[in-house]
């Protein structure tokens, strides 16, 4: 869990029995007894780069029993694992009856899973019951379902033929209910016998997130094991567990006890801390449960969850990971050889007019810094020669600048220059939409001076992006420009890539560019 030190050995804090023990009674887990050994984070010293001393946690070093046997081997489950494929043999088991309505059986699955995926039914719950789940799952089956009666009335005139496909589609939507009841079922019996549960830290040693250590603790239907509480004040209950650690020690916790969940409660830290640790690769990693400040504050239309009847929401995911992330990057695959291929007159025109203009070396090529602080090489049309590498890397806008020709200034006010670009996004080093790259040196300034100028670079670098569409180019506030970067990447949609993708083209038009 932790890395190794120079001479290939883990400092480790050793629990004995009695401190188990004390901990297994604050807490009410039972079977914590055992002496544990758990790695202690180290951290390197700045000013020599060798000395190496150990990070002690806020408060105490002693550390919660952190899961069985069987639930370390389906850490990596998640609910969409097991309901996505149950739902889709619900859908195609009526062709076992019948091939003689095939396509349309096909087409009805996957559009049923569609439905069932923007619905929020494929989400991971706290609280599982069938019966929360059926009002929105018999709708959503009924808006498939007329969906693809009306098709096949347009394609079909025969009645018979319609209704005998109806028939299988009433069959294929009772069997999606059928399929929803056992693995509701089943995964209410497997968390509580704690086959399946996921390790969670909770955030805030208030009342009410002592009241959820508890109540996480005695029923092990909600899927989660209390791993321990992060807080930079300590809890005023008596009886509450020990803290791990304060607001800042969050992402070592979460490395130290393999935790996959964060509960936000009842922190006492600033919202902009908070908001500043949550946004680390580590923590960005978990899944993020709030609890609503104000009563009946979860989010409009989805189905309300809790706790012991302490509401919860799942906050959306900090980066792009996952299915989102696969997503994400067949769209830039498709959208890129499409456009290579479609825009190739154009790309052939822009290469002569540029070799006109300036003589040979047609692209420009430059380190841009990438996802995770990478540098690539961006590739672009040349509009100008720079006097030097230097200026090349520190010059910030070369907006009026004489050795701009007219027709570099063209390309740059239409955005033709950035064509190429679209090679980077084929190989991966960048994607349509986000963030636009910068160069290491402004990388370096911007982060220093402005804190959440980094955090966008949790996503690829893309050839347009919010901020930009938004208005914020050229001599605009970095603050303005990082705080829209960091909007787009934790309100990520396809939708939302269509719509900057729209607002691009037309300030292309309208030659809104540089």
């Amino acid at each position: 869990m932790g890395q190794p030190s120079a001479a290939g050995h883990e400092p480790t804090v050793e629990l004995p029995v009695i401190a188990a023990r004390k901990l297994a009674a604050a807490t009410g887990e039972e079977g914590a007894e055992g002496q544990l050994t758990i790695p202690r984070p180290r951290q390197v010293d700045g000013e020599t780069g060798s000395v190496e001393r150990p990070v002690r946690p806020a408060s105490t070093a002693v550390l919660p029993y952190v899961g069985s046997a069987a639930s370390k081997r389906t850490r990596g489950l998640r609910a969409w694992m097991i309901t996505a494929p149950v739902d889709l043999v619900a859908m195609l088991a009526p062709l076992l009856v019948s091939t003689q309505y095939w396509r349309g059986s096909l087409f009805l699955a996957g559009l049923t899973v569609a439905i069932f995926a923007a619905g929020g039914l494929y989400h991971a719950r706290r609280h599982v019951s069938i019966l929360d789940e059926l009002p929105s799952l018999c709708g959503r089956l009924l808006a498939s379902a007329a969906i693809v009666a009306i098709i096949a009335a347009l394609r079909h005139e025969s009645v018979e033929y319609v209704s005998g496909f109806m028939r299988m589609v009433a069959l294929a939507a009772g069997l999606v209910i059928v399929g929803r009841i056992i693995t509701r079922s089943a995964t209410v019996l497997a968390r509580k016998r704690r086959w399946v549960e996921h390790n969670a830290i909770i955030i805030g040693a208030g009342p009410v997130g002592v009241e959820l250590a508890r109540l996480l603790r005695r029923y092990p239907g909600y899927g989660l094991r209390f791993t321990g509480l992060i807080d930079d004040d300590a809890p005023s209950e008596s009886g509450a567990p020990p803290l791990l650690g304060g607001i800042d020690d969050l992402d070592k916790m979460i490395a130290m006890v393999e935790v996959d969940v964060l509960i936000l409660a009842d922190a006492g830290a600033p919202e902009a801390t908070l908001m500043e640790v949550l946004r680390r690769p580590e923590c960005a990693r978990c899944d993020l449960w709030v609890v609503p400040r104000l009563w009946g504050s979860h989010a409009q239309g989805r189905l309300p969850d809790h706790i012991g009847a302490i509401p919860v929401v799942q906050a959306r995911h900090t980066m792009l990971s996952g299915p989102r992330w696969a997503a994400k990057r067949a769209s830039d695959i498709v959208f890129s050889t499409v456009a290579l291929t479609v825009l190739s007159p154009v790309l052939l025109l822009c290469a002569i007019a540029t070799l006109i203009d300036g003589g040979r070396g047609i692209f420009f090529r430059q380190e841009r810094i990438g996802r995770y602080g990478k540098p690539f090489q961006v590739i672009k049309f040349r509009t100008m020669r720079p006097v030097d590498e230097h200026e090349s890397q520190t010059n910030w806008s070369i907006a009026g600048d004489r050795r701009v020709g007219p027709i570099g200034r063209f390309m740059r006010r239409t955005s033709l220059d950035e064509l190429p670009q679209l090679w980077n996004i084929l190989r991966g080093d960048m994607t349509v939409v986000g963030p636009r790259p910068e160069r290491p040196y402004f990388v370096e300034k911007f982060s220093a001076e402005h804190p959440d100028y980094a955090m966008r670079h949790r996503v690829p670098v893309g050839l347009t992006g919010l901020a930009q569409v938004s208005g914020l180019r050229g001599d605009t506030p970095i603050s303005d420009r990082a705080r829209f970067d960091n909007y787009y990447i934790e309100n990520w949609s396809l939708w939302l890539d269509v719509k900057v993708l729209l607002r691009t083209i037309a300030e292309v038009f309208r030659g809104g560019g540089r």
